[in-house]
Parts: C-alpha cells; structure tokens; sequence
C-alpha cells in the first residue's frame, strides 16, 4: 500500500508540473490598483484583457458609493446562516424576483456562488434513472456537476447538433428502460472560445425528443440579447430555455450566481440544493450591490452599446491584421498561434514586461498541443488607444513567434527584446 500524497510528490498534473516556471507570473499573477483597463503587473503599467467586468461596472463610481454604503450598513457577515435557517432576508427574495422577470421566468434562487451552484444545481436536478447529454466543450461546473451524476451520462461533440441528436436517441432508449428522463446541458457562450451554443437548434429539438435544457449563460448575461437577458434572448429561445444559470462574475462584477426556471422546479432546488442548503447566504452587501448591477444593466443600454463597440473595434482590427479569432460571435476575443508552451511562455513574458499587455494565455491540456490561446475580454472601459496598441503589439509577438525569436531564449533574456 502507499501513502495517498505520493501520486501528488511524483506528479502534480498537467498544470502543476510547470509551477516552478510559470506561478507567480503566468499564473497566479498579481494584477495591482483599481480594477480597470489599466492596471500595474511587476510593477508595470499594462493594459489589462484578463478581467470579466464586460461593462464596466466593478469601478464605476455609482457601484462603489452603493457597496461601500451597504458595507457600512450591514457589514459583510450579515445575514449570518445558510438561506433555510437564518440566512434570508426581503432583499434576496426582492433580488430573486427581479432576476426572475428579466429573465421572463416563473422564479428565482439566488446562489451564493457560481461555479459551486452549477456543480450542486445538476446533482439536485438529477437522479440516478435519469441521463445527461451535455456539451464536450461544457465549463468546469458542468463537468464537476456531472461527475457527481451517478446515472448515464454522454457528451455530444461541441455544438454538433448531429451528435446531440445522435446521443438523444441513445439516452432515449436508456431512459424508456430506467423510466427517468434527459438533461441537456449547454453554455450560452462557450469561455474559451467565446463562441455562442446552439440553443436555437436545441430547443427545436424537442419537436423530436423529450427532454429538459439547462443553459450556463456566465458570458452571455448582461451582454447579449435586446436587453441584456443573456443568449437565449439573443436568439429568440428563452421559453425553450427551462432552467437557465447565470453567474454574477462577469457582467454583473461580482460573487454569486442565480437559477431561473418555472416556480416548482425553482421551489424544489430551493428544498433540495446542498451547496445552499448547507452554506452560508449570499451577504446582504453582495446582495445590495447586486441589486443596484442589475438595475443598470437594466435602465443603462449605452453599457452595453459601449462594450460592443471596444469588441467590434478589437475583433474586426485583428482580423483585417490576419489573426485568427475563431468563430467567436460574443465579447470572448481568442487568438490563435502556433507554439509550444516554452514558446508561449516567452512571448507572453515579452507581451507583458515590453508592450506593457496583460491577457491571458491557455495551452495545453485546456486547448490541443501545437496551441497558443491569447484570450482577450473587452470592456467598456477599454479605449480605443488601448485597442490600437494591442493590436500593434501582437503583430509584433507573432512576428517574432513566426522568426523563432521566443525558441532558444531565457526568460530572464526576454527584456532584451526591443519594440
């Protein structure tokens, strides 16, 4: 028998094994000073890509005059207690329902995290009879979630709707014989790709198969859609959509997360979701400050006219320059190169200490080998000089990339690279 922690010594995973090169500046970084498009990194000045507050919200003076009232008001340790117990208050259940109606649902829970909402929301709606078919490309909640699942469960490949109906026929027969029933599971917009899942088709889906959809939509509320509401208002589906997820780190600029969905779906989750029922609530501060985010989002569309205007800016430049952005149809810039991850390593390091550009760089195993992912987040607070001077730079580093600059050199060699 061995000990538990010496798979851990031997090998610290795919991540893990390059700590020693890369924590503390390529991950696990330092970003200083106000939360904005510019910010300080090893001392720097640097035009910052790597922060979700799409529109701006984080910084904005009417925010910071409500959170620090409501921080003075309540502190942050009020309501003390998970939401069943001790925890609720009229704010939440006002915040619930006011998410609820912009969402055009029944009702509302408000979660105290994101990520840890999605992963226990799936376990509650689930039981071992009945099958999930989720995305290949799903976010880490979804995947977390679904691992929890100890029913079927298949992935279709990313928004192939060939291989969803494929998997649906499959769960189908499964679930005529176990006598449960399907969850199908996709994003609003995919992170990493900044691409938009295919509701519209999903939904039109059930004119042949019965099943329930279950939307995570972090990157697409607040920013898409006539209002806001998120992707499936975008594409005319949001009564198609029966349980829909939102997290409030990104548009909204803050912790905390909420499902929506018919009034006895939301009332049993409410019942029944360990991460809520055992944890303390969202504090009434988060709550507040919620409140007064939602409410701009709703009665201030030129925040969000002012975002798509930075991302159009930065995403028709980099193509006119010939980058590849994928097929993003959101706010979620990528870039691709081609590189290894010593390569990638170096550029970025040229990226940051001599352009003065802070994004953030994905590689294997989170995309295929041979990959470089520059991910790139607009805001409404970015400038169209911040724009201009990004695009300059990275026609630069890819240049470089394609002469072999970032081949042989050191790390420590980098600043030796001229403009």
């Amino acid at each position: 028998m061995k000990d538990i922690f010496h798979k851990i010594r031997k090998n610290k995973g795919p991540l893990g094994n390059w700590a020693k090169q890369a924590e503390g500046y390529f991950v696990f970084p330092k970003l200083e000073g106000e939360l904005s498009s510019k910010m300080k990194f090893n001392g720097k000045d640097v035009i910052t890509w790597s922060i979700n507050d799409y529109l701006g919200l984080a910084n904005h003076p009417e925010i910071r005059k409500t959170d620090n009232e409501a921080v003075a008001e309540y502190g942050l340790a009020y309501p003390m207690g998970a939401r069943m117990m001790s925890g609720h208050t009229v704010l939440h259940e006002e915040l619930e329902e006011k998410l609820a109606a912009f969402e055009g649902k029944e009702a509302a829970y408000l979660l105290n995290f994101g990520y840890q909402g999605m992963v226990s929301g799936i376990d509650t709606l689930v039981n071992r009879k009945d099958i999930i078919v989720y995305d290949a490309e799903s976010h880490a909640c979804i995947i977390d979630g679904v691992r929890l699942h100890h029913g079927k469960r298949f992935t279709f490949k990313h928004n192939d709707i060939e291989s969803l109906r494929l998997n649906l026929s499959r769960a189908t027969r499964i679930a005529e014989e176990t006598g449960g029933g399907i969850l199908v599971i996709s994003e609003g917009v995919f992170g990493m790709s900044g691409v938009q899942g295919k509701l519209k088709e999903i939904v039109a889906l059930k004119k042949e198969f019965e099943f329930r959809l279950l939307v995570d939509d972090a990157h697409g509320f607040g920013v898409l859609g006539k209002t806001g509401a998120g992707a499936s208002e975008e594409q005319g589906v949001m009564d198609g959509v029966d349980v829909y997820f939102a997290a409030f780190a990104k548009s909204m600029a803050g912790i905390g997360g909420f499902f929506a969905g018919d009034k006895d779906v939301i009332d049993y989750m409410k019942y029944n979701m360990r991460s809520q029922m055992f944890a303390k609530s969202l504090p009434m501060a988060m709550v507040k400050g919620a409140l007064k985010r939602l409410d701009m989002i709703m009665t201030m569309p030129e925040l969000k006219s002012r975002l798509w205007q930075r991302t159009l800016a930065l995403q028709n430049g980099l193509k006119v320059k010939g980058f590849d952005i994928g097929k993003t149809n959101s706010c979620v810039t990528p870039v691709f190169l081609k590189g290894s991850i010593p390569e990638a390593m170096r550029l970025v390091y040229d990226l940051r200490e001599n352009h003065h550009i802070f994004c953030s760089i994905v590689v294997y195993p989170v995309i295929p080998k041979g990959l470089i992912l520059l991910r790139l987040i607009p805001t409404a607070a970015h400038t169209e000089s911040d724009i201009e001077n990004t695009i300059n730079a990275f026609s630069i580093i890819r240049e470089n990339l394609k002469q072999g600059a970032y081949k042989e050199k050191q790390l420590d060699e980098m600043k030796k690279i001229a403009l």
